[in-house]
């Protein structure tokens, strides 16, 4: 079975500001703010939502197919992601703009401020995902990350029309998209994610109340930062998973990302919701304990010491048995 995950894929440029951003705020003139920060740090990294959740799936011994428009300066980052097993061959390639940016300043506090240029991520409204889905009739989930608006729409509908099951994430989107289009977006999904304040602003765009959105969604997961995560599904009782324990902070972009990884990997190997929801809290913890979204250490032995240390030996031992499966399959399909 195979994973197709669409979503932006760009490249990031992440920076530090030593201050908080707060105390640069003038009460009373808020209306015409105009501040410059000077920045002791600026590192430039692989990125995009789509690109980073299908590069943990493939870490993780999954083989995910990446789907999502990118510029002609997509060369050397191609060869990155076909070297760790992302399926790439269903990318778009734009002949006139550049692959989109991601600009983004953490302060002390990890506050962000963050500029997101498109660039090609605007031809994947073009994309046919129905084609794609021809061609991955095996596909068990297609998980729809921030994108083109026009984009998601157009590949939850085809989900809907083949009835393949989708995972809806809207987060960043959701400040873009009108409600009729947000409620359109995640009707029917099997998976809804947001996190907390996201979850706010969706109840308030789309006019839904949590339960009328719980009505229409499988499950709805919640990411709490430092509290971890909340799995919700329509008559049932929510479960709640805290963080796993993170070494360090270094940076959180990108951590939402790479919980959805382990979140999906769960559930490729079967695992309860909760399981799947610790796998992508330890996930999100080695993003965190690094700069970039894409350059995290992940060694499987001591992933399950860390599976342990926060969860459990039952629950490393489950999730380690699942990642030595997946890695006897993933070495039979590249013989």
């Amino acid at each position: 079975m195979s994973q197709i995950v669409t979503g932006s894929i760009a490249t990031d440029h992440l920076m530090v500001f030593p201050g908080r951003f707060t105390e640069q705020l003038v009460e009373g003139q808020l209306d015409k703010v105009s501040l410059s920060f000077l920045v002791d740090e600026l590192r430039i990294h692989r990125g995009g939502i789509g690109a980073n959740v299908a590069f943990g799936m493939a870490l993780l011994g999954l083989r995910p197919v990446l789907v999502g428009a990118v510029g002609a300066d997509f060369a050397d980052y191609r060869q990155w992601l076909d070297a760790h097993r992302v399926d790439t061959s269903h990318v778009r390639v734009s002949e006139s703009l550049h692959t989109a940016r991601f600009l983004c300043t953490t302060d002390a506090a990890n506050n962000q401020i963050a500029t997101f240029y498109a660039g090609a991520m605007n031809e994947a409204r073009h994309i046919d995902l129905s084609a794609i889905l021809d061609s991955c009739d095996d596909a068990e989930i297609i998980v729809v990350c921030p994108d083109d608006p026009g984009a998601m729409l157009r590949h939850t509908r085809a989900c809907r029309a083949r009835g393949f099951p989708f995972a809806a994430d809207p987060s960043q989107q959701i400040a873009r998209m009108p409600g009729a289009d947000l409620r359109e977006l995640i009707d029917g999904a099997r998976y809804l994610f947001t996190n907390e304040y996201e979850r706010s602003l969706l109840i308030r765009k789309t006019g839904w109340g949590a339960e009328e959105i719980l009505s229409r969604v499988g499950s709805w997961v919640t990411t709490m930062g430092p509290k971890g995560a909340i799995i919700e599904s329509s008559g049932q009782p929510s479960v709640s998973v805290h963080a796993a324990i993170e070494r360090r902070k270094a940076d959180p972009t990108g951590v939402g990302d790479a919980f959805r990884a382990g979140f999906f990997a769960g559930i490729a190997w079967e695992l309860a919701p909760e399981r799947a929801a610790q796998v992508g809290c330890v996930m999100a913890a080695l993003v965190l304990e690094t700069v970039g979204t894409q350059e995290y250490d992940f060694d499987p032995g001591d992933f399950k010491v860390r599976l342990a240390a926060a969860y459990g030996t039952d629950a490393a031992d489950e999730v380690a048995g699942c990642m030595s499966s997946a890695t006897v399959a993933s070495a039979k399909e590249n013989a």
